[in-house]
């Protein structure tokens, strides 16, 4: 017997968005960025400026990602969409375990990180200071974060695409706004005379807790995904 549901509630988008937001690879690229600004001895306006630019290009990548792939599971047929949301929750599901691996042995094995070819590229981009170029970093870097961030993203695109409306649409842009939310107060933090080694340390400090937290998330959205596609959750 199904059971009917209006999901997903904004309290289930508030929370896998904070969960998503506080992932080590979107802080560790904006410290890396802030850290090459410092080095330049750009000013604190400049800082804000830049930072703020490259935020903005992260938001406008992912949500503009998540409309297409809204826009898309809305539009194929069922029974496909269906089976690529079980699919996906499987995928999801060893993404979890993979990220709750990370709490016990960090770094030992396969993670879920941006590779050190894309790191290279991402440190050659930040030297260039110029708009356009600050622009593209955060289209690249939304791009290419994506094994850290993708997996509780894609679930929820995948289930807010069962009922793609205003509303739909309008938890899309929080999600995006709650995402960025965290990148936003550090930049802020640094702009009003934190250090940013303390950020750095406070990350490195509470780095396993985050995947830990990405874990348990991405299983639990996995199942979600998975009672919907069977039938028993209904999206009322």
């Amino acid at each position: 017997m199904a059971v009917e549901a209006i999901l997903p509630s904004l309290t289930t988008v508030l929370i896998t968005a904070l969960v998503d937001s506080i992932n080590p690879c979107a802080i560790g690229v904006l410290i890396l960025l802030i850290s090459t600004l410092l080095a330049s001895a750009q000013t604190k306006s400049s800082i804000l400026k830049i930072g703020l630019i490259y935020i903005g290009a992260v938001y406008v990548t992912y949500f503009l990602a998540g409309l297409s792939l809204m826009t898309f599971l809305h539009v194929i047929p069922l029974v496909v969409a269906q089976w690529i949301a079980i699919i996906v929750g499987s995928i999801i599901v060893v993404a979890g375990l993979i990220e709750i691996k990370d709490f016990f042995w960090y770094g030992e094995g396969f993670s879920l990180a941006i590779t050190p070819e894309y790191a290279k590229k991402i440190h050659k981009y930040s030297q260039k200071l110029t708009v356009p170029s600050v622009i593209f970093l955060g289209a690249f870097v939304a791009g290419v974060e994506l094994p850290c961030t993708g997996g509780p993203y894609l679930a929820i695109t995948l289930i807010l695409s069962q009922q793609f409306n205003f509303s739909a649409l309008l938890l899309l842009a929080i999600y995006n706004v709650i995402f960025v939310l965290p990148l936003v107060v550090i930049l802020l933090m640094v702009f009003f005379g934190k250090k940013i080694q303390h950020v750095k340390i406070w990350k490195h400090k509470w780095r396993t807790h985050m995947r830990l937290a990405m874990g348990v998330l991405l299983i639990a959205l996995a199942w979600l995904l998975i009672l919907i596609a069977n039938g028993v959750i209904n999206l009322g």
